[in-house]
């Protein structure tokens, strides 16, 4: 039996009624609890089956918590650790490269998404990797969460993903990240960036940007780059039919009910008047339409 679907299937319904720091990581199925009384509904579906596109990653090693960074798990809260790495923690494994063998571009997209989707919950927090958890007398890079926990920050989140998902390093940096023109895999091979300058109709903006484009965002007064975040796509759905995005952000953002998006991962709306809108840069696509 094939492991596509003919119909497009609802991998994970997300719940911004619900939407406590609680780790999704061991199955996204969790993403499908909702309140009774929840107003906005952004959830994700995909054209391919949970397992095909993260399967590896949900039951192997790859996607193994403990195995996130390159300092063995009984290290990270170490004396050693705490002086070498302070509140970053343990830096991320450069993971080998993905063979996707002759998987789609639109499939490589997908599995970007979903694989970002296992973090959702997750808070914000000023580290290189999501499930680094320090106990509280560790030092801490103070933020919108109130306290130290599992989490990463922006641009920790998107290098992340994409280390993890295909072994595709870029700069954790967010303004190293937003810059590069190429990234890199384990074994040396050189990945092409392709920069997409954003068109000003906040319409064609969406018909150009691709699910898992990396979006950068300027920040409204020095307009130098701080923030980047995921362009969900086509695998997005909300009930307003607002496009979805999904980024780590530590601010203010509403739902279409108006009710706060708490801080750390989680789908958010992509309004016409937003800042996302108001103060795109540029975006980066790593998978290119073939020709």
């Amino acid at each position: 039996m094939s492991n596509k679907l003919t119909r497009r299937q609802t991998l994970a319904a997300l719940s911004l009624g619900c939407v406590a720091p609680f780790s999704l990581r061991s199955s996204l199925a969790r993403a499908a609890a909702r309140r009774p009384d929840t107003g906005a509904d952004y959830r994700l579906e995909f054209t391919h089956d949970r397992e095909d596109l993260v399967g590896d990653l949900l039951h192997g090693e790859r996607g193994a918590a403990h195995r996130e960074s390159s300092v063995p798990h009984g290290e990270w809260y170490s004396h050693r650790t705490r002086h070498r790495d302070g509140a970053w923690g343990p830096p991320a494994r450069r993971y080998e490269p993905f063979e996707a063998g002759d998987r789609s571009v639109e499939w490589k997209r997908e599995r970007v998404i979903a694989n970002a989707a296992r973090f959702i919950g997750y808070s914000y927090q000023h580290h290189h990797i999501p499930d680094w958890d320090p106990p509280s007398h560790w030092p801490w890079k103070h933020c919108c969460a109130g306290h130290n926990g599992k989490g990463v920050d922006c641009s920790n989140f998107t290098s992340f993903v994409y280390n993890q998902a295909f072994g595709i390093h870029m700069s954790s940096g967010i303004s190293e990240q937003s810059e590069i023109s190429t990234a890199f895999e384990r074994d040396g091979h050189r990945v092409h960036i392709e920069r997409i300058d954003l068109p000003e109709s906040y319409e064609k903006r969406q018909e150009v940007l691709r699910t898992g484009d990396l979006l950068y965002i300027r920040h409204a007064k020095d307009k130098q780059v701080s923030h980047v975040i995921f362009w969900v796509g086509l695998v997005g759905v909300a009930r307003s039919g607002v496009p979805l995005i999904m980024d780590s952000h530590g601010g203010d953002v509403k739902d279409d009910e108006g009710r706060p998006i708490p801080c750390g991962i989680h789908l958010r709306p992509f309004r016409r008047d937003s800042w996302y809108n108001d103060c795109a840069s540029h975006a980066h696509r790593i998978f290119v339409d073939r020709a």
